[in-house]
């Protein structure tokens, strides 16, 4: 039986004009740069952890969301 249970993809996007500001994205500013899979790890002492991946599976980013809202991101490069 097929998996039932895939991980979905998210398209990455590039906003080409930052001197605006606001929440307001137009499809002309816009430029998809690839697709992401994102994860969720157990909450770790009030520490959520989520995992980005690329759609070939490499892990692109490791970002660290503490519960108070400040986040940090460790972001790995693979290309030489």
């Amino acid at each position: 039986m097929a998996n039932q249970f895939e991980d979905a993809l998210f398209k990455d996007i590039f906003t080409k004009n930052k001197s605006k500001t606001g929440n307001l994205l137009k499809a002309e500013d816009i430029e998809v740069t690839g697709k992401a899979k994102i994860s969720c790890e157990d909450d770790l002492d009030g520490v959520r952890i989520l995992l980005k991946k690329d759609a070939n599976d490499n892990l692109k980013e490791i970002k660290f969301v503490c519960s108070c809202g400040q986040t940090k991101s460790i972001i790995l490069d693979y290309s030489e």
